[in-house]
């Protein structure tokens, strides 16, 4: 069974979310037994939706593509399992598309939800599902149902209904650590579909793989070369050629000598390098008698590679290359080893996010992290006019979700300011035209 809640107001429109209508019982027919779906709340206020999975354990055996069950009496019944997921996808395949004709905007946005799963078993512990659900920004808690490895499960967050849904339906099984059906090489396709935009980046993306692979070597070591092989963000450390053949002072150095330049200045000794692309910001920090610890993060596998060779870190052992560590992972998602330090810098790392998830981004770097001091870089699109080589109405680069103007810019770090205890200020980067400003703009929050 899974219990899915929101108090968003109007509660309702999880009905419209989800393509199911509160006001009748859904029943579907599955391989295994019955699913039923039903509104066990559904008002203005609050609204609730129950999924049921009635398995029949005889069929279970009789059944053709049992996987190997082979005692009527199991735990299967009772506990949430791969029956689960397949029947999420049979319930509510559209909604994992995050498309909703009668609420599109409301598709697009997190909103407040809750799932209680009342008993799934966990090979690995509390300690194993926390790993996999807590980096996805979801506050866990945990019952232990008597001994061993059975849990009741409840997850909170604020998160778009597609990806929750997603979530659930590649990690539930991984929990479990088994499947009802045979895995072939579809279940790659169906795992990289599924986990689109969150898997590559999680701190347990390699046994997320093993598991729902169900550990057999070939399918796992094809799936994992491929996930080593997805890009993040792309690496942006030169400028596009219409900007680099500008007869200018080189905008990349002048943008990480500023940024290098104001943290140094804030006095921050630990530092986050979010986005850190090839580590030439740690390069130009890591000299300063100042700075005691920077950390690296970036999505991109290849790229830390890169880093890890430009600041020949395992080659050269003295106290400036001890300082730097590179991590792999996400902004989007919370990590509390990255909570605590004194200045982070995401230089020119926003506009490769889609709008939706900056949401989460303010959350994790400025909520969770929560450094004291946050250097922030972003392209002006007021000043592309300037680029000859840069066609109207086009971005810098090819992979930027959004280019914003000065007033845009503005409006989005005076709500991250208000929403979490920051001050702030804006600085152009590069030369400054009249009514255009800079190429580069920057922020610079404190608190």
């Amino acid at each position: 069974m899974l219990l899915i809640r929101t108090d968003y107001r109007p509660a309702t429109d999880l009905g419209f979310l989800l393509h199911k209508h509160p006001g009748r019982m859904h029943v579907a027919e599955m391989p295994f037994g019955t699913a039923r779906l039903l509104f066990t709340e559904a008002s203005d206020e609050a609204c609730a939706v129950a999924v049921i999975v009635e398995i029949d354990p005889i069929g279970l055996v009789r059944g053709s593509g049992t996987n190997g069950q082979d005692q009527y009496v199991n735990d299967r019944p009772y506990v949430a399992s791969s029956y689960l997921s397949s029947t999420l996808v049979e319930f509510f395949s559209t909604a994992m598309s995050g498309r909703s004709k009668e609420r599109p905007e409301l598709a697009a946005i997190p909103i407040p939800l809750e799932f209680q799963i009342p008993a799934i078993r966990c090979r690995g512990g509390e300690g194993f599902l926390r790993s996999l659900f807590e980096p996805l920004g979801y506050v866990v808690t945990c019952e232990p149902l008597g001994s061993g490895s059975l849990f009741a499960v409840t997850l909170k967050g604020e998160v778009r209904i597609a990806e929750a849904l997603l979530h659930l339906t590649v990690l539930v099984p991984v929990l479990d650590d088994d499947k009802h059906y045979f895995v072939d090489q579809t279940e790659i396709d169906k795992l990289f579909r599924r986990g689109a935009g969150w898997l590559s980046a999680h701190p347990k993306s390699e046994e997320i793989t093993r598991r729902y692979l169900k550990h057999q070597g070939r399918l796992t070591r094809e799936a994992l070369t491929r996930l080593a092989e997805l890009d993040g963000f792309p690496e942006t450390e030169e400028e596009p050629e219409f900007i680099a053949r500008q007869d200018r002072p080189n905008l990349h150095d002048a943008r990480l000598d500023t940024v290098a330049a104001e943290i140094i200045a804030s006095g921050a000794s630990r530092i986050l390098d979010l986005g850190c692309g090839e580590g030439k910001l740690i390069q130009r920090l890591m000299k300063s008698p100042q700075i005691s610890e920077i950390v690296g993060v970036d999505i991109s596998v290849q790229v830390l590679e890169s880093a890890k060779r430009r600041l020949r870190l395992g080659e050269v052992m003295d106290k400036v290359h001890e300082k730097v560590r590179l991590v792999h992972g996400s902004l989007t998602y919370r990590d509390q080893a990255l909570s605590g330090y004194d200045a982070a810098a995401l230089v020119e790392v926003i506009e490769h996010l889609d709008a939706y998830r900056l949401e989460s981004l303010g959350k994790v770097v400025f909520g969770e992290m929560a450094p004291k001091t946050v250097v922030v870089t972003t392209p002006n699109s007021e000043y592309n006019v300037l680029f000859p080589g840069l066609a109207a109405g086009k971005f810098r680069h090819p992979d930027h979700r959004f280019e914003w103007t000065r007033a845009q810019f503005n409006a989005w770090c005076e709500d991250l300011g208000q929403r979490w205890g920051y001050r702030f200020r804006t600085e152009p980067v590069g030369p400054v035209f009249e009514d255009l400003g800079a190429p580069t703009q920057m922020a610079v929050f404190s608190r």
